[in-house]
């Protein structure tokens, strides 16, 4: 049996998120909808300090269900430090992405959508509800966002 560490009060628990928002490369992103049910898939991603922005081929079951119903959530982190993200996406198109944007989301991410065969499709996550624990004692408390307002 291991010691777990002393709970994060919300400031830290709050620094320490928008830091794996910040750092993190790759999240997991669940979507669903009623022909292809439940979706789950990594995806590299870039965090602007409000939104993630994630790329993924339009025709994908995640693009699809996102495109159908942009409710998400998103998991980031191993399971005893996580963050969980509830979110809507809103698909945004290559013009539309710009090309600072898009070459911050490549440089990020290691790969750029814009330079595949493939037709790609942006999708900007707004959080609507962001909660992180490391283990059973930061689960009180582990709500960071809610109604897409930082705690705190």
């Amino acid at each position: 049996m291991t010691t777990k560490p002393p709970a994060r009060g919300l400031e830290q628990r709050l620094s320490d998120t928008r830091a794996r928002l910040e750092n993190d490369v790759d999240l997991w992103v669940a979507t669903a909808s009623a022909t292809s049910g439940v979706h789950l898939i990594p995806l590299s991603y870039l965090w602007d300090g409000t939104a993630i922005l994630v790329s993924t081929p339009r025709d994908s079951v995640t693009g699809r269900n996102l495109l159908a119903d942009g409710r998400v959530r998103i998991g980031l982190g191993p399971t005893r430090d996580v963050v969980i993200v509830d979110g809507v996406a809103e698909p945004v198109g290559v013009a539309e992405i710009g090309e600072r944007t898009g070459d911050a989301f490549a440089a990020k991410t290691g790969f750029d959508p814009r330079e595949l065969d493939e037709p790609y499709q942006y999708f900007r996550i707004r959080p609507r509800r962001v909660q992180a624990w490391r283990e059973s004692n930061e689960l009180a408390g582990r709500s960071l966002m809610r109604d897409g307002a930082w705690l705190g």
